[in-house]
């Protein structure tokens, strides 16, 4: 699993799922880039994989801004050289009944996790194809693939990740660039232990039962690691280019 000589942009890389990609990333040879809104983790994340003895940097981008986003790819290129990879990372969550779900709720979700998706790919696509090298692999979720209650415009926003990467995808066949998307189920993260405590709250039930409750809905016996998630993405990003239009789920 070698990636020396490539750039790696990763959104919502200060925590979770994105601060392990980066680290799998790195110690495959990548020169990493960790971009989130808060800059202070981001910079945590680069300098402890710098203090293994790799390349990282941190940028600040909000990726629901087009200049943000414009100006954060720009940078990452001054500072890494090309982009060849992307992981779109950077989501949000939340849970309610349908009803109960507003507007302002539904485009913030809609607009950190599809739109954010949409910019920051069109924001270093380009690059990948005049280069005839590149993988783009958003993190989507089982819920981009099927249905689950109270959870509506989560579900919504991740099913357009999903129908993004997959047409995408066929843009891009033959160009030595990929897209992909990677399905996990739910992952011991700052956000799902969010999750959690929503359920309980409303519920009324002890944080336990309301994790019981959430894994048994969705047919997994555990939490999945972020470790885990990373190794697919990593997997995804060494394949070759034929690996294209996947979506790959992770649940178990």
């Amino acid at each position: 699993m070698n990636l020396d000589g490539r750039a790696a942009l990763i959104t919502g890389g200060g925590r979770g799922i994105g601060a392990a990609t980066a680290e799998a990333l790195a110690c495959a040879g990548a020169r990493v880039g960790v971009a989130a809104r808060t800059i202070a983790e981001v910079e945590e994340v680069a300098a402890r994989i710098r203090a293994e003895g790799r390349e990282a940097f941190a940028f600040r981008c909000d990726v629901t801004d087009a200049d943000d986003v414009t100006a954060a790819a720009r940078a990452a290129e001054q500072a890494m050289g090309p982009i060849g990879i992307l992981v779109n990372n950077a989501g949000a969550a939340s849970s309610d009944p349908f009803r109960r779900t507003t507007l302002e709720e539904w485009n913030r979700l809609l607009a950190v996790n599809a739109t954010g998706t949409f910019l920051c790919t069109q924001a270093v696509l380009g690059g990948m194809l005049d280069g005839g090298w590149g993988r783009i692999v958003n993190v989507a979720s089982v819920a981009g693939l099927e249905g689950a209650p109270y959870v509506s415009a989560y579900t919504a926003s991740k099913h357009a990740v999903v129908g993004l990467t997959r047409a995408l995808a066929e843009e891009v066949v033959g160009t030595g660039v990929s897209v992909n998307a990677v399905c996990p189920g739910w992952v011991d993260t700052p956000m799902t232990r969010r999750a959690v405590q929503g359920v309980a709250e409303k519920t009324g039930a002890a944080e336990g039962e309301a994790l019981e409750a959430i894994l048994a809905q969705s047919g997994q016996s555990r939490l999945l690691a972020t470790d885990e998630v990373a190794a697919r993405i990593l997997e995804v990003c060494v394949a070759d280019a034929a690996t294209n239009g996947k979506t790959l789920v992770i649940n178990n």
